[in-house]
Order: C-alpha cells, then sequence, then structure tokens
C-alpha cells in the first residue's frame, strides 16, 4: 500500500511489512472480512503525487492481494506499480508464499520474493539475480503488510516488531503505540485511530502509521519523512469492507 511508494523513479515509499508480535491472538477466520477495496491519495511535499487502488480477498484459508499505484502529473511517465501478495491465512495472520512487484514496462524493475516456510528460507530475484535470507516468523510483504493488523492481538502492546521483505532485502522495524486514541477526518469520514510511531525519532528517516481500530486496523494514515527531507503522506479516502 503506501510502501508502494519508493520506486518509480520517484521514492515510493514506506519498507513496513510482516508483523511479528509478542503475542499472538487466534482470532476466527469467519470474523474477518472476505474482501476490502481500498483507496488512497498520496502527496509529496502537500502536492499531488500518487492514486493507490487496493484490493484484499480470502477464500477459505487463502488470500490474494493487489495494489496499483498510479502516479499524477508528471509522475505518470514512470508507468504503473503492481503489487501482488499471495499466500495462505492462519490463526497468526497472513503468511504469504509469493510476491510481485513490476513497474511499468521496465522488466528490470521487478521484484519477486518466494516464501519457503518449511525450510523458513526467502529467496529474493533483483535483475535476474538471487539473493537468500532467513525466513523468521511473521514475515510479510510489502503487499501484506497492511492486512496483517487485522490480527494485532488485544489488549495490545506497547510496542510491536515490523518485519517485511521489501522484495530487494528483509527489514525490521520498531513501533510503540500510542495508548490514546486519534481522531482522523478522511473524505467526510471520520476514522478513530491508533498511532504508530519509531520509539526515537532523531533518525535520518521516520515512517509513522495510523490504524483504523474500528475497521479492522486497516492505515488511515501513512506518513515517512525520507533521509533528504522529502515528505510523503498516504490517506484514505475510499473504503469498502465485506
Amino acid at each position: 500500500m503506501f510502501n508502494h511508494i519508493k520506486s518509480l523513479g520517484f521514492a515510493f515509499f514506506l519498507s513496513v511489512g510482516s508483523i511479528a508480535f509478542a503475542q499472538q491472538a487466534v482470532i476466527s477466520k469467519t470474523a474477518l472480512p472476505k474482501h476490502i477495496q481500498a483507496t488512497y491519495e498520496v502527496t509529496k511535499n502537500g502536492q499531488p503525487f500518487a492514486k493507490v487502488h487496493e484490493q484484499f480477498s480470502m477464500i477459505d484459508n487463502a488470500y490474494k492481494i493487489e495494489s496499483v499505484t498510479k502516479g499524477i502529473g508528471v509522475y505518470a511517465l514512470f508507468g504503473e506499480r503492481q503489487l501482488t501478495s499471495v499466500g495462505e491465512v492462519t490463526a497468526q495472520g497472513l503468511k504469504p508464499t509469493r510476491f510481485e512487484l513490476h513497474q511499468g514496462d521496465n522488466a528490470k524493475k521487478s521484484l519477486l520474493a518466494d516464501f519457503d516456510w518449511a525450510t523458513q528460507n526467502l529467496t529474493m530475484t533483483v535483475k535476474g539475480k538471487v539473493k537468500e535470507a532467513s525466513l523468521a516468523p511473521g514475515t510479510q510483504d510489502l503487499a501484506s503488510y497492511a492486512y496483517q493488523f487485522m490480527f494485532l492481538p488485544a489488549p495490545l502492546k506497547e510496542a510491536i516488531t515490523v518485519s517485511l521483505t521489501t522484495g530487494k532485502k528483509l527489514n525490521h522495524y520498531h513501533y510503540k503505540i500510542n495508548p490514546a486514541l486519534e481522531v482522523i477526518e478522511n473524505a467526510g469520514v471520520q476514522y478513530k485511530t491508533l498511532h504508530l510511531e519509531p520509539p526515537e525519532q532523531n533518525s535520518a528517516e521516520t515512517k509513522e502509521l495510523w490504524l483504523a481500530t474500528e475497521h479492522y486496523y486497516v492505515p488511515v494514515r501513512i506518513m515517512m519523512i525520507d533521509e533528504n527531507g522529502q515528505k510523503l503522506e498516504q490517506v484514505l479516502t475510499e473504503l469498502h469492507v465485506e
């Protein structure tokens, strides 16, 4: 989702993804939505930048996520960015088996990641070259991470660790949870949100998320300031849940 914004030649940002919680909650799949459609608007330093359209679907024990990001204005020249994640739905959450990223018609910018849970091995293909990494429980990808928040345990812990593959490498992120709910109004709709922020704000790059507590923890707002001081912000404008 907004993590989709760090490659179109123009920084498609937010590399956060799999959620490895200190305590997993067992959630009945019958209580989870079977289909989610979400639309986001992205700005860069306050100016229109891109639109993101996502679909999450779950059938029995399988899921599929498709995300398409289209640049606005001059950024449209970089072509659409398409993310796809498929895998299993377990009591602990989403368990990806394959992730793909395609940037316009440029095959050299395509990224692939295969999750071999039996051998705990992650295989990433970048520009035709294969890289491997150890696959930790709970690891997600750029498309699946946002929907893994549905499996957050209750009551929520004060902090969580987010582990994800971008298709190029495996990253780990630490977040603290602000216990006070924040109300955010997007496109005329008010959302009660939990604010996830890094434990320290003195790094060159910061990323923050606001999750809708009454809508399966779907991200309502994602904000990143990169090492160059560029601010990218993604906000939810449409949400349909079935």
